[in-house]
């Protein structure tokens, strides 16, 4: 054996030791940080990842390994944790966790009794120390030197100040920079006192507002009331039911789905966009299919000059990034100033309203999708009728047919069938268009008789979008089980479209 098959034959497993050892390091990491379940889960996807390119049994897996692996963290995982979403009230306004809202409540303070500290910062090195003098007194304190710029000691005894000399104050410039250090600081007098933070420059006794109760209650310290958490809900309520923010994330079952079906502010333009977004996918594919086709046809024809040419100015639609074509459009079809209402007014005086009439506003998308897709089905007609074999259409010249029925009879039905299951997934497509919405018309306009976020153009899709991210409550919970409702629609789609693709095999 060379030395150099002797290297060849040894980088591999240097490599996968190496890849072991980044990914221990980074377990540890995620287990210090505190996600355990999540660094179990990571170690174990390690220890399998050294069974496969070890062990001779999993020979035949180390090739599928990285695809698996990359669809179980990037498709399976995703989809998992939104349908789990859709389980809980996820919202703006139930961000944290029951232990998180606790906490945060738990850490609200108030002024305590006691006299206030005037504060300056000093430096010292590469650390500060920290400077207090009691208001109308001459008692002055000062900290031994801290790192603030680094994660500083929460609790710091404060000694009285002798012949320390300290230097200059820093400005307010290098104080306000220094703020997030001594926010998370509580100095302690030499009688116990504990001081915190109260303003820019100064030093206070502050007390906790809530204490924890052993049956999970919080109670005001001050005033003795209560806050009952309200696991069905996701706040703590006080004695009069009035909920108190933070909120947390609880599990609530199937009432966001049963929402989208009994909840009228959410029915109405449910049902409604799904409407829409069935004929918007299925006008979709019928015109960009129509177009492609007939182009395709017209560009197999053998007597047609400059036939590459044209090929060549037809595909540009499917070269030039969507995002930008739909801008183009989009400026195009200004009601003021766009290019197509100039046209139209010069020509007949008129200017139509594109983007504020319902029926206007989902013209212009179908168009501008048509002009996005029809390269597509052009590519796609084009290679299967060059599969066509030209016998057909010489039986059929002797014959004496014209084109419309070679087309009808001989084109059609022999493309129709493989390009059926593509059609089928350029519907799939076109039912989760977010892009063309979002960028062309928001999908507006709005209706007028709901409550939540939902345009006349709006597709599913889309109008799960903006409950999650475009409502005042934000609510991701909701949108997730519209998410999972879309997948089982898109699921069901992909079912269709592999039993049409069985059908073509022999």
């Amino acid at each position: 054996m060379t030395g150099r098959t002797a290297l060849r034959h040894a980088l591999g497993p240097a490599l996968l030791v190496l890849i072991l050892l980044i990914g221990l390091y980074l377990a540890t990491l995620l287990y210090t940080t505190g996600q355990t379940v999540l660094a179990l889960v990571f170690l174990g996807a390690l220890a399998l990842t050294g069974f496969i390119y070890t062990s001779p049994r999993a020979y035949a897996y180390r090739y599928l390994f990285p695809g698996i692996g990359a669809a179980v963290v990037f498709v399976l995982f995703p989809l998992i944790y939104t349908v789990a979403i859709g389980f809980t009230n996820f919202s703006s306004t139930n961000l944290l966790s029951f232990e998180r809202a606790t906490q945060y409540l738990l850490d609200e303070t108030r002024r305590g009794e006691g006299s206030n500290y005037a504060m300056t910062l000093h430096a010292d090195g590469n650390a500060f120390r920290v400077r207090l003098q009691q208001a109308d007194s001459e008692l002055v304190y000062v900290t031994p030197a801290l790192a603030l710029h680094k994660k500083p000691p929460v609790t710091v005894a404060l000694e009285p100040l002798a012949q320390t000399l300290l230097s200059a104050p820093l400005g307010i410039r290098d104080l306000i920079a220094q703020q997030p250090g001594l926010k998370v600081l509580t100095l302690t007098l030499p009688d116990g006192s504990a001081l915190r933070s109260t303003g820019l420059r100064q030093f206070a006794a502050t007390e906790k507002v809530w204490q924890r109760q052993p049956d999970r209650t919080l109670k005001n310290s001050a005033s003795g009331a209560l806050l009952i958490p309200d696991f069905k809900s996701g706040f703590y309520r006080d004695s009069a039911g009035v909920a108190v923010q933070p909120g947390f994330k609880v599990n609530v079952g199937f009432d966001n789905f049963t929402r989208v079906f009994t909840d009228q502010a959410f029915r109405g333009p449910f049902l409604r966009i799904f409407v829409w977004t069935v004929v918007f996918a299925a006008i979709t594919v019928l015109t960009t299919l129509s177009l492609g086709m007939v182009l395709a046809v017209l560009l197999n024809w053998e007597s047609l000059r400059f036939r590459g040419l044209y090929r060549t100015l037809l595909f540009l639609p499917y070269a030039v990034p969507g995002f930008i074509s739909i801008l183009v459009f989009r400026g195009l079809f200004n009601n003021n100033f766009g290019e197509i209402n100039l046209i139209l007014n010069a020509l007949f005086g008129i200017q139509p309203a594109w983007f504020s009439d319902t029926t206007l506003a989902k013209v212009m998308i179908l168009i501008v999708n048509t002009w996005l897709g029809y390269p597509y089905m052009m590519v796609l007609c084009m290679g299967l009728i060059k599969a066509i074999p030209a016998d057909l259409y010489e039986a059929s010249a002797l014959a004496g047919a014209g084109p419309l029925t070679n087309f009808f009879r001989i084109t059609l039905p022999l493309i129709i069938k493989p390009l059926t299951p593509l059609l089928v997934a350029s519907f799939a497509f076109n039912f989760n268009n977010f892009v063309l919405v979002s960028l062309l018309t928001g999908g507006r306009p709005d209706f007028l008789d709901t409550t939540v976020p939902a345009g006349t153009t709006d597709l599913l899709v889309s109008y799960t979008y903006r409950i999650a991210f475009e409502d005042s409550g934000q609510n991701f919970g909701l949108a997730a089980a519209i998410s999972t409702l879309i997948f089982l629609l898109v699921a069901a789609l992909s079912v269709v479209n592999m039993k049409l693709a069985r059908v073509d095999k022999p």
